[in-house]
């Protein structure tokens, strides 16, 4: 897992993830004030941010945009030392790499976001 060191009022070490989404979570994103991502639904008990930005495209590219006409790909930054709970799961070839939170950690997770999640790729 990379770290891009980032100063904080703490001057705490964060890594950056990504995620892909789609138009209907980005919009709870955006009404969190871009700083939390919403809760699962039943279906979903595994929350998956991904450690590269290659990866999150491919997803929002290939999967979000036939599914529903737009895919997203989204940065944020979470301190690193929370993330260490979390081993890096390898879900496919060497570079397919994410992390799975269960969504009953998601609210905990949400609360160690540095900054803002931001929108960096936009596919349709």
């Amino acid at each position: 897992m990379s770290t891009r060191p980032t100063t904080t009022a703490s001057s705490a070490t964060t890594t950056t993830l990504w995620r892909p989404t789609g138009p209907e979570e980005l919009e709870l994103v955006r009404a969190s004030g871009w700083r939390a991502w919403p809760a699962r639904l039943p279906e979903q008990p595994i929350f998956y941010p991904v450690l590269n930005e290659d990866y999150a495209i491919r997803i929002a590219r290939d999967w979000n945009v036939p599914h529903s006409g737009v895919g997203y790909v989204t940065r944020f930054e979470v301190g690193s030392d929370f993330l260490a709970r979390y081993p890096v799961q390898q879900a496919g070839g060497e570079t397919i790499l994410e992390l799975w939170v269960p969504a009953e950690e998601l609210t905990e997770f949400n609360r160690h976001i540095v900054g803002t999640i931001e929108v960096v790729h936009e596919f349709r």
